[in-house]
């Protein structure tokens, strides 16, 4: 399993896929299945059933995970770049490869 360099909480642009140009906050990254969960993107509908937490049942929409390879961060809010990671103080920080400053 490899470092991951997309955090939770970085704002990403959806390079592949049908969600292509989107961009969105990183609400969750799935470690595990090299996935991240991107708010407003890949919204998908959950037929559900009547229950205690949703008592009327319907029809849910949700954002569903995508895969990490299909993101890529947006290091100044405008443009796309790929990250890094080198030495600082002592310290691995992340740095945008285009602007080479550091993201963190």
């Amino acid at each position: 399993m490899s470092k991951l360099k997309i955090k939770k909480g970085d704002t990403v642009k959806v390079i592949a896929g049908e969600e292509k140009s989107k961009t969105g906050v990183v609400k969750e990254v799935l470690v595990k299945e090299n996935r991240v969960v991107v708010e407003g993107v890949n919204l998908v509908k959950k037929h559900t059933k009547p229950s205690a937490k949703n008592p009327q049942g319907g029809i849910v929409s949700f954002e569903a995970s995508i895969h990490i390879s299909n993101v890529m961060l947006l290091a100044d809010g405008k443009t796309a770049t790929r990250v890094g990671r080198k030495e600082v103080d002592g310290k691995l920080k992340r740095f945008a490869k285009k602007t080479d400053k550091i993201v963190d």
